[in-house]
């Protein structure tokens, strides 16, 4: 036996070992997450807080609804001095505001700032700003495949997600000290944190992705679609042919990450229509779905198949299928394919088996972060009530993931969100007399009424906590911002160009046709004003010594801009470097935006993009928003205990949950005790 073959034996010896010890490894991690997750792991009785979050519930409604007598169970909160108007973030969007929340901090300790974060070493190049999935082209190409190295020792994969968020969310305060804390569906925590100590976990919210990596791509499919499959913002459409009443239709699934250049599973199915009895079957894999129009199918689990060398795999997901119309013109739509939560090939729960044990309960259900279509309703795939039942089924399905987070909570901390309250109001609020942008009025009305309906549905739901717990527990109801028409659209780089401050003189996109040597000033994202800086910009030409006087330039004359009929457009432009503290202000834009009710930063704007006007009507389904200054959408604080802080903010939670537990306020918090 020479050497060699004695290192081969070694080496086999070695890795059979090591893998039996990680064998045995991931059995007792298996067993203390299935432990975590019933709650099991100690017998130590802790306090109670619940925290309930209806994203975007506006103070000034609420309060409106409470003096009519309509919100029972808000109102008698607040006559006990347990309700005071919540303070928002800078700007008040959806992940800067929860990242607040999670931080206990203003943007300077967690680095979000926007939807939208561009890099400044490209050169813009925008990405998500809460979680980017970084490439990898490590792997062994084999033919036409690319081999990922995903095994052990090598540990790479050819795609991975990364949480963006920095700093120390508060629960890890709460999980070293023994202190378990559940949260469903928390937006800004995709991909979740970990648990260090094993008395976290937590089922991601807004940010969770679908199975094609988008934030939700819904498919269409009708007799007057496109020849050729058609994307557009939030969804695709396609042409469907009958021939003897049965149309072969495929189904757009995720990439196969291992070809060498990845192309997207597909999945063909067969549409069998019956027009004399206006009822459709669907053919797909192992199912036979029977709808007439208006019906939706139950979660329906796809197996996608990878193409790779050896054993097969697949990759599971779960949609749904909505029938709109037979004949004379077949529509059908399906939902965006999401992770499967009884088999999630993404990590979307900490612990990993956590979405096992809701789903082994619950069934399946959605797991992207946008669950209510609102691109669909925007395309005019829907109208207005099948978005609005596909809302409800969202809700519905919110209720009963709300009832089992209800009747498996024990002690610690309890958090729970509803997303009705925010992705609906962008919809559906319309709280003027002022022509809507792309309604007629009755119907703007009709529908305003019924996100009043969703504020009261909302007051059961604190009604039913306050019963159950309310005794025993601290109860926390915040909102992390509230709402405003949108009517009109500014577009921050057309106003650039047109002042001399972003050249070519007929630029068009700062993506595309821009003259970065003639660029002092740019837009990106909602609320994002950066300076081209010499130095941090990969083609930036203001000096360090000219940045003061432009700033105070821009602000003075951002301040000043008055629309058509004399009103303010900007409420507030804020210095980042005056408002965010912390170590993570690295991609904070110079200036933060600040629009007065009724405006908001254009579609274009927030690419990049540059409209023909400076000014223009917001045309969109998507009619009423929150990215405007801090000060015109504070959210909602109520709590069954009197809150002795004036004007709490939402980086006051935080530590008043930690003092609840009778844990000291760690360095990082800017944020108090409410109490």
């Amino acid at each position: 036996m020479n050497s060699e073959h004695k290192n081969q034996i070694a080496r086999r010896s070695f890795l059979k070992s090591a893998g039996l010890a990680l064998i045995g490894i991931q059995t007792g991690l298996h067993r203390v997450s299935e432990a975590v997750a019933s709650g099991t792991t100690s017998s130590t009785k802790h306090p109670k807080v619940i925290v309930i979050g209806f994203d975007g519930m506006d103070p000034f409604l609420t309060e409106k609804m409470m003096d009519a007598g309509e919100l029972p169970a808000f109102n008698a909160l607040r006559k006990q001095n347990g309700y005071r108007r919540l303070g928002t973030s800078n700007p008040p969007q959806s992940p800067v505001a929860w990242a607040c929340f999670i931080n206990g901090a203003d943007p300077g300790t967690h680095g979000i700032f926007d939807f939208i974060h561009r890099d400044p070493s490209r050169q813009c190049a925008p990405y998500y700003s809460a979680a980017q999935t970084m490439e990898s082209n490590e792997g062994i190409e084999f033919g036409e495949h690319r081999i990922p190295l995903n095994f052990w020792p090598f540990n790479h994969t050819p795609t991975q997600t990364l949480l963006r968020r920095e700093g120390v969310p508060f629960w890890h305060h709460l999980d070293e000290a023994g202190i378990p804390s559940m949260f469903y569906d928390l937006p800004a925590n995709y991909p979740p944190s970990k648990s260090k100590y094993g008395r976290h976990y937590c089922l991601s919210g807004m940010g969770t992705p679908d199975m094609l990596g988008t934030y939700g791509t819904y498919q269409h499919y009708s007799e007057d679609g496109p020849l050729r499959t058609q994307k557009e913002s939030g969804g695709q459409r396609s042409m469907l042919f009958f021939e003897n009443e049965t149309a072969k239709v495929t189904l757009t699934g995720p990439p196969n990450s291992l070809l060498r250049q990845p192309q997207p599973i597909t999945v063909d199915f067969l549409v069998h229509r019956d027009v004399q009895s206006d009822a459709a079957v669907i053919e797909i894999q192992d199912h036979d779905i029977i709808l007439k129009p208006g019906q939706w199918s139950n979660w329906i689990r796809l197996d996608f198949p990878l193409s790779q060398p050896g054993p097969d795999k697949k990759l599971k997901g779960i949609c749904r299928f909505y029938l709109q119309e037979v004949a004379p013109n077949f529509r059908l739509y399906v939902t965006p394919i999401n992770i499967d939560p009884s088999d999630p090939i993404l990590p979307i729960t900490e612990p990993a088996a956590f979405s096992k044990k809701i789903s082994s309960k619950l069934g399946l259900f959605y797991t992207t972060g946008f669950q209510e279509d609102h691109k669909a309703l925007t395309n005019q795939i829907f109208n207005e009530a099948e978005f609005a039942e596909q809302a409800q089924i969202v809700l519905n399905e919110r209720m009963e993931l709300f009832n089992y987070a209800f009747n498996h909570y024990k002690d610690g901390l309890l958090f729970f969100y509803f997303s009705s309250t925010d992705l609906q109001s962008h919809m559906f609020w319309w709280d003027s007399e002022q022509d809507h942008p792309a309604r007629p009025k009755a119907l703007a009305r009709k529908y305003f009424e019924h996100i009043k309906d969703i504020y009261r549905k909302a007051d059961k739901i604190v009604s039913r906590v306050l019963k159950g717990y309310g005794d025993e527990a601290r109860v926390l109801i915040m909102s992390d911002h509230g709402f405003a028409n949108f009517r009109r659209q500014f577009n921050l780089n057309t106003w650039l160009r047109d002042n001399g401050y972003l050249g070519p003189s007929n630029a068009s996109s700062i993506m595309k046709d821009v003259n970065w040597s003639k660029t002092r000033a740019y837009g990106l994202g909602v609320n994002g004003l950066y300076l081209n800086l010499k130095g941090r910009e990969k083609y930036g030409i203001v000096k360090a010594g000219e940045k003061e006087a432009l700033l105070d330039e821009l602000v003075e004359k951002l301040e000043a801009l008055r629309d058509v009929d004399g009103q303010r457009v900007i409420k507030k432009v804020r210095r980042s470097d005056q408002i965010y503290h912390g170590p993570h202000t690295a991609l904070a834009p110079d200036l933060i935006i600040g629009y007065s009710r009724g405006y908001r930063a254009s579609w274009s704007t927030c690419l990049g993009e540059l409209d023909n006007e400076v000014l223009l009507d917001n045309d969109s389904a998507w009619g009423a928003d929150h990215c405007c200054d801090s000060t015109e959408v504070p959210g909602i604080l109520f709590c069954n205990h009197p809150i002795a802080k004036q004007s709490p903010s939402l980086t006051d939670l935080a530590p008043t949950v930690l003092a609840r537990f009778g844990l000291n306020k760690p360095e990082s918090m800017t944020g108090s005790d409410i109490f």
